[in-house]
């Protein structure tokens, strides 16, 4: 089966994005997308959507990294500047906090990204001799 045909028949909208979130599949909503903490599905349980187009890349590390370390940082300049607790207090807080925060926003943008790429039909491009061939 072709790939593209997995993009005609599922909702549309923001509903891909939210179904993606919460770990399920961006087509029928219902069956499993992940098999595992973040490995994705080889395909949906319920409705046999086929995951092999998926490629989120680093798309969702980059964005973890960069919100999770902003929240981190900026949590822990207001507690230096605001208390000045000792060093020991700043690693009690702020390193199981930097471990904790991207853990639990990977999977859902990880999902996000899974949802994005079934709602606006997007898929690794493929070569001809002469280029792009789509």
């Amino acid at each position: 089966m072709d790939n593209t045909d997995h993009f005609n028949d599922g909702p549309r909208g923001n509903k891909p994005i939210i179904s993606g979130m919460r770990g399920r599949c961006p087509r029928c909503e219902t069956g499993a997308l992940f098999d595992g903490y973040l490995n994705l599905a080889k395909k949906c349980n319920h409705c046999d959507l086929d995951n092999d187009y998926i490629d989120s890349a680093d798309g969702p590390a980059v964005l973890v990294i960069l919100v999770a370390g902003f929240i981190v940082v900026a949590m822990a300049l207001y507690v230096e500047v605001y208390f000045q607790p000792p060093y020991w207090v700043h690693a009690v807080l702020w390193l199981p906090l930097g471990i904790l925060i991207p853990l639990g926003m990977l999977r859902p943008l990880k999902g996000a990204f899974v949802g994005l790429q079934y709602r606006n039909n997007a898929m690794e491009a493929q070569f001809d001799k002469g280029g792009i061939k789509h």
